[in-house]
């Protein structure tokens, strides 16, 4: 679980929050506003990192990323635009620009951004990331300011690669899953069917053997590895898994809602607010999994506070709880 205190960002995801920003951003953004505002340097500046270190993060991120073929521009003073004490930078548009008679459907976009996580960039050519950067700018028409965004989705889960083998190699698989609530993990055999995304989060989806019926399990909650066992199954079985399983998610997604309060201008606020809907009340949104809603409300610390349900409110607090007698204070 997250601290509640400001942590330091992985350098990949400080790099997408600045590319982001730098994208949501006509006029540019000034280097103070990226140092204040972009996730990654202001934590960093919370933490105590003084200015000229972080100025000097920001010089090696640029050429980091203009290194990885992201056009980032300098606009220096309008009067003087060799003066670049004030400049500002920006990603132009334009070179995210597909021609204009390419277009492809929402399902082929959504297609095309899986495969480009699923694929490794050391093994990705320039011209195939540029082409990717490109199809992900498709209808990214941005309005507000998304500073500090950054996707959760992540292919880093151990036993991905090997549920996605066996998938398809049609063969079972072995695993032990901890359920909610239970302090002991469990020995599943499960025919996996699909595996699949859902709030940034992957599951597989496919027939639990002993159970004998259809079950999808969150990768998150696989303890230990994966066994492919020598057992097969029918390659058919896999069709239309994924659509039955997306179905499945929206549909418990649909019958768990929380109504939250969060702190605007805050990451609480980016993140959440493009996942709800906002009313008088606070933020809406739809979960699966409440403790796995209630780990990642608690990494907001006091950004965020839960109205309702109260079994979501509780397990946040026991989270901040057990963060704060952690790190030493009274609960």
């Amino acid at each position: 679980m997250t601290s509640i205190a400001a942590n330091r960002s992985a350098p990949e995801e400080r790099l997408v929050n600045l590319v982001v920003a730098l994208m949501a951003t006509e006029q540019g953004l000034t280097k103070d506003t990226i140092l204040h505002s972009v996730a990654g340097y202001r934590e960093q500046g919370d933490s105590g990192a003084s200015k000229d270190a972080l100025e000097k993060m920001f010089e090696r991120d640029k050429e980091n990323l203009r290194r990885l073929g992201v056009p980032i521009e300098t606009i220096g003073d309008f009067a003087d635009p060799d003066d670049l004490r004030e400049a500002r930078y920006r990603v132009p548009t334009a070179e995210y620009s597909l021609p204009n008679d390419i277009s492809f459907t929402p399902a082929e976009i959504a297609l095309l951004n899986l495969a480009g996580g699923v694929w490794g960039q050391s093994s990705m050519s320039d011209n195939a990331r540029s082409a990717l950067r490109k199809i992900r700018a498709l209808g990214n028409n941005v309005d507000e300011p998304i500073i500090g965004y950054a996707p959760r989705i992540s292919l880093r889960e151990p036993s991905f690669a090997k549920i996605q083998d066996a998938i398809e190699s049609a063969r079972v698989v072995r695993f032990a899953y901890l359920k909610p609530g239970e302090r002991t993990a469990r020995t599943r055999r499960m025919v996996p069917l699909a595996l699949v995304e859902y709030e940034a989060r992957w599951h597989v989806h496919g027939i639990d053997l002993d159970a004998d019926a259809e079950r999808t399990f969150l990768l998150a909650r696989i303890a230990g590895s994966v066994e492919v066992t020598r057992a097969t199954f029918d390659a058919a079985l896999r069709e239309g898994a994924g659509t039955r399983a997306l179905r499945g998610l929206e549909d418990v997604a649909a019958r768990n809602e929380a109504i939250l309060e969060v702190h605007p201008g805050t990451e609480a606020a980016l993140r959440l607010s493009r996942r709800g809907i906002r009313d008088d009340r606070g933020i809406r949104i739809h979960f699966v999994d409440v403790d796995v809603f209630a780990d990642e409300l608690a990494s907001f610390g006091p950004e965020v506070r839960v109205i309702e349900p109260a079994r979501l409110r509780n397990a946040v607090i026991t989270r901040l709880r057990a963060t704060l007698l952690l790190h030493g204070g009274a609960a």
